[in-house]
């Protein structure tokens, strides 16, 4: 659909916004814009009124105008077609039909000496079905006295001379044709119980879809010649299209086909096998002149369930498709105000803001999971233009354009092939399905169930619509800068804003603010919303002649949080044991600030018991440092980490923050020998031990005779090392006569060395 923002010969205007800063000269280092351009971000909120597409826009929604909804025990509109001014309405499950015209609406099927000539059967224990149920399921049984019971006109079309030709569904299954205010019947096959379609092609014939055999029927263009012309496999015939080529397609229930029929030979081929089990629907549409049309199937599965928010099961393209001639954006002279969203990929903080990209494609839906819509070309070729996680019921076609009325949400969605772009164009919040659509000229009629509602959607803008965004979270209590919107405003449109603020994730909490008084948008403005941890903003389209509407592409908006201190989260220590760093300490720190700033840290130590704290190192931008503790003498330390957000704010309004190691032993020295003694007996020789450490345990005592190499371990008197004292005995037996030596090895937990030799002299014999 071509709107007033993108036509031809229009002027522009560059409007840049500036972001909030916290207090005069001072950068702003904690100033954040928030920008919202995907329809990720902006399906998030609220519309009314208003669309957003695929491609992350915000327009004025078509207007909308409720016709009829005093359907007399109907729950579903099945089938819409226009004719000559006057809006005939199929409905279920009584089988009704109504007209609209003049603004009445009518039932003109079946009048009231009909619906009393049909036998009721006879009234049954069996409850009524509730209103929430499926309405175009057959087989429901609804109890009354003085209508068609289980009858369903699902198809409704106008001949060549101008007639009505409705599909009776239901016990008795005919084709009745409407004529000088009467109902005949004109075909009644022997063979099927549902009439899902009705088709008629450019000369005229008329083709009927049908179930629960899966048979199309073709029909004369006066009706009184049928003939069966494809017998398919499938239990249902749910679509019917007529190709320009004489060439007849059916879609196919339980095994979601797509048959193209030749109805001279009979002969069918299968021109597309879906993994959706319905082909729900199928529209031809012709192309440009010179250029060849295609065949739209939508593929669905009833057990569709939505799980997923609109247009997530897109596959994400970068991009976008060449406008076509007419399609290109506003020129000079023609009333377009374009506002534009000032740079920002580099923020105040220095530091690179990552540039914005559309998600990467996503892998095909699984079958069951999403409907689709397919295009097929005259080759045969098809290809995927739009995919959701809805049930697909309807279609139309308008100016290239395609409409796809669904179920789960009653929404009715465009789909522009060729621009590669989708809108929800239309929600009915009251019914639950989407069930017809028919275009007259620029009036496209929707027909919904649960419950039956007849809608004429204008081919003019809704005079008024409003966007209400999800909450912006600026993590801390923030002051909200300026609002600025990527768009274009045609002459005769307005775009407003409005913002509210609050410190709870909950738009309904009564702590909220108020909204703010309506701004016109013709720069980027102020919000005046109190400080708050979160945002809203609201936008109201206008627009004057509904010729014309805002196009939205991008809205942006500031925040600034007041200068926060820095956090020091976590202060370790470890000793390192490799060679050439004895007595090297490890100190690592992990430190964040909510503003982003750059940080610097300061190292300070001090014993344990003292008050002064002396500095390791200053201005250390890593996050990690190695203490060469034998500097200081040996005792119980602490170390403190003072993080410094000073390179991101000036020396007024920097902040520290600040944590403090667990104790740190620093032990440089080895175990001593407190007390020692000798005893001699013969050739043996007992040595006893008395070592001690100031600060570690003992954690082993080796020894050798007369050598250097070979080492022998021992044990504490205890057998347990654990303390920083402990008691030793060695004995040494067969020592030969002269002079020995005893060489002792001790270290303590971290490793320190202690060396220590005994002489000894045994008398020869």
């Amino acid at each position: 659909m071509r709107n007033g923002c993108h036509r031809r010969n229009r002027w522009s205007a560059v409007v840049v916004l500036a972001v909030v800063l916290m207090t005069s000269g001072v950068p702003a280092v904690t100033s954040k814009i928030t920008r919202q351009a995907s329809s990720k971000d902006l399906l998030a909120g609220k519309t009314d009124g208003v669309i957003v597409t695929s491609r992350g826009t915000i327009q004025l929604g078509r207007a909308a105008k409720e016709l009829a909804t005093e359907f007399d025990g109907v729950w579903s509109v099945n089938s819409i077609v226009v004719s000559g001014g006057t809006i005939f309405i199929g409905t279920s499950p009584n089988g009704d039909v109504y007209k609209y015209s003049l603004g009445k609406l009518s039932k003109i099927y079946p009048l009231e000496a009909e619906a009393a000539s049909e036998k009721s059967p006879p009234k049954t224990e069996e409850p009524e079905k509730e209103t929430g149920a499926d309405a175009n399921e057959p087989g429901q049984v609804v109890k009354t006295d003085t209508r068609l019971t289980n009858q369903h006109i699902f198809a409704m079309a106008v001949d060549v001379a101008g007639r009505l030709l409705v599909g009776v569904s239901g016990d008795k299954c005919r084709l009745c044709r409407y004529e000088a205010g009467k109902m005949e019947t004109v075909f009644e096959p022997n063979d099927a119980t549902y009439i899902f379609d009705i088709e008629i092609d450019n000369v005229g014939n008329i083709y009927l879809g049908t179930g629960p055999q899966g048979k199309v029927y073709a029909l004369d263009p006066s009706g009184k010649v049928a003939q069966l012309v494809y017998d398919s496999p499938d239990k249902n015939i749910l679509a019917v299209a007529a190709g320009r080529d004489g060439s007849i397609y059916a879609g196919s229930d339980t095994r979601g086909l797509i048959y193209k029929i030749n109805p001279r030979n009979k002969t069918a081929t299968v021109l597309y096998d879906s993994d959706e089990p319905e082909i729900s629907s199928l529209l031809v549409v012709d192309g440009a002149p010179g250029e060849s049309g295609f065949l739209y199937a939508t593929a669905t599965a009833a057990n569709i369930v939505e799980t997923e928010q609109r247009f997530a099961a897109q596959q994400g393209t970068s991009g976008r498709p060449e406008a076509k001639e007419g399609d290109g954006k506003s020129g000079a002279g023609d009333g377009v105000v374009t506002l534009k969203i000032a740079n920002t990929s580099a923020p105040a903080s220095g530091r690179p803001q990552p540039p914005q990209q559309r998600p990467a494609p996503k892998p095909p839906q699984k079958p069951g999971t999403a409907s689709f819509l397919y295009r097929i070309n005259k080759q045969g070729y098809v290809s995927e233009v739009f995919n959701e996680p809805a049930v697909f019921l309807c279609l139309a076609g308008q100016d290239g354009k395609v409409f796809v009325g669904s179920g789960n949400d009653a929404q009715l969605f465009i789909v522009d092939p060729d621009a590669e772009r989708q809108a929800v164009i239309y929600e009915d919040e009251k019914a639950a399905q989407i069930t017809a659509v028919a275009v007259s000229e620029q009036d496209v009629y929707i027909g919904t169930a649960n419950p039956a509602r007849l809608v004429l959607l204008s081919s003019g803008y809704a005079s008024q619509g409003s966007y209400q965004s999800d909450l912006i979270d600026a993590g801390q209590p923030a002051k909200w800068g300026k609002l600025q919107i990527d768009a274009d405003v045609p002459r005769g449109c307005k775009v407003l804003a409005a913002s509210r603020s609050g410190n709870v994730k909950d738009v309904n909490d009564p702590t909220f603010s108020e909204w703010t008084e309506l701004m016109e948008v013709t720069e980027p403005i102020q919000l005046r919303c109190p400080v708050g941890r979160f945002c809203q903003y609201k936008l109201v389209l206008e627009t004057q002649d509904g010729q014309k509407t805002p196009l939205i592409r991008e809205i942006a908006v500031a925040s600034t949080v007041p200068n926060l201190a820095p956090r020091v989260e976590t202060v370790d220590t470890s000793r390192l044991s490799n060679p050439g760093k004895e007595g090297t300490f490890k100190i690592s720190f992990k430190a964040s600030d909510e503003n982003d700033d750059k940080l610097v840290y300061k190292l300070d130590f001090r014993r344990i018991g003292r008050t002064t704290w002396i500095e390791m190192k200053d201005e250390l931008e890593a996050d990690n440092y190695e203490w060469d503790s034998k500097t200081v003498e040996d005792g119980r330390y602490e170390i403190r980490v003072v993080a410094d957000d000073v390179r991101s704010n000036t020396v007024a309004t920097k902040l520290t923050g600040r944590r403090i190691s667990e104790p740190v032993v620093v032990d440089n020295t080895g175990p001593t020998i407190r007390k020692y003694a000798i005893e001699k007996s013969g050739k043996a020789a007992t040595l006893k031990l008395q070592i001690t450490d100031e600060l570690s345990a003992i954690s082993s005592l080796d020894y050798t005779v007369d050598s250097n190499a070979e080492w022998k371990g021992t044990l504490p008197d205890d057998f347990v090392f654990d303390t920083t004292d402990e008691s030793f005995t060695i004995l040494t037996e067969d020592l030969g006569s002269g002079e020995h030596v005893i060489a002792l090895r001790i270290k303590d937990a971290v490793e320190n060395v202690t060396y220590k030799t005994f002489e000894l002299s045994v008398l020869g014999n």
